[in-house]
C-alpha cells in the first residue's frame, strides 16, 4: 500500500457522502463500497451512520454480509459511526428481528439508546489517542456501548455511557464525527490503516 490508502465506505444506505469528504481530508483515496468485489479492493473500510436494521438486510441481499464478516475476521481495518457501531458489535441487546451484525468487536450495544431522532444532541467528547482536545459528536438516535469484553478498548464516553470502543484494528463510535468538520477521528482511523500496509 502505498501512504494513500484505500479505504471504502459502505454506500448500502445512510450517510456515506460525508464520510468519503472527511476521508479525502485525512489523506485518504476514498470510494463507495456496494459489491463484494468492490469490498476486495480496499485497505480498510467505513461503515456509516443510518439504519442498522436496514443495512444488515441490505448487506445480506447483495452478498456482503460473509465477505464483510471474513474481512474484519482477517484484520481489514474498519471503523463503524452510530449504525456501524452496531454493526461491528458482537452482541445486540435489543435486535430486530432477522437483524445481523458483522461483528469484530466484543460488546454489546443498545440501539437508540440516547433517544429519538427529536432527541439528538451534539457534545463534545474526549477521544482517547485524539490529541488537540475533544472532538465535537453528533448524537443522532445514537447507541450506547452497554458493555465491553476483555479485548475492546474503551477509548470514550458521555454521560456515563460508553461511546467509542476500540479492538484491535476494529473502531466504533455512536457518535457522527463525519457531520462536523472535524476530521480527527477519520485521520486516526487513516493512520489504523497505514499501520496495517
Amino acid at each position: 500500500m502505498s501512504d494513500t490508502p484505500v479505504i471504502g465506505v459502505l454506500a448500502l444506505q445512510g450517510d456515506v457522502r460525508e464520510h468519503l469528504i472527511a476521508l479525502a481530508s485525512a489523506d485518504a483515496l476514498a470510494r463507495p463500497v456496494r459489491r463484494p468485489e468492490e469490498l476486495a479492493e480496499v485497505d480498510g473500510l467505513v461503515i456509516p451512520g443510518g439504519e442498522s436494521t436496514t443495512m444488515s438486510k441490505l448487506a445480506s441481499l447483495f452478498g456482503m454480509l460473509e465477505p464483510l464478516r471474513e474481512r474484519v475476521r482477517n484484520g481489514m481495518p474498519v471503523y463503524g459511526t452510530c449504525a456501524g457501531m452496531i454493526l461491528l458489535a458482537d452482541k445486540i441487546l435489543d435486535p430486530r428481528s432477522g437483524q445481523e451484525t458483522v461483528g469484530g468487536i466484543d460488546m454489546i450495544v443498545r440501539r437508540n439508546a440516547f433517544g429519538r431522532q427529536n432527541e439528538s444532541f451534539e457534545a463534545a467528547v474526549e477521544v482517547a489517542g485524539i490529541e488537540g482536545g475533544p472532538v465535537e459528536g453528533v448524537f443522532i438516535r445514537a447507541p450506547w456501548v452497554e458493555s465491553v469484553g476483555a479485548q475492546a478498548e474503551v477509548v470514550a464516553e458521555h454521560g456515563g455511557h460508553i461511546v467509542a470502543v476500540r479492538q484491535g484494528n476494529a473502531l466504533a463510535t455512536s457518535f457522527h464525527p463525519e457531520l462536523t468538520g472535524d476530521h480527527r477521528v477519520h485521520a486516526l482511523f487513516v493512520d489504523m490503516v497505514r499501520a496495517v500496509g
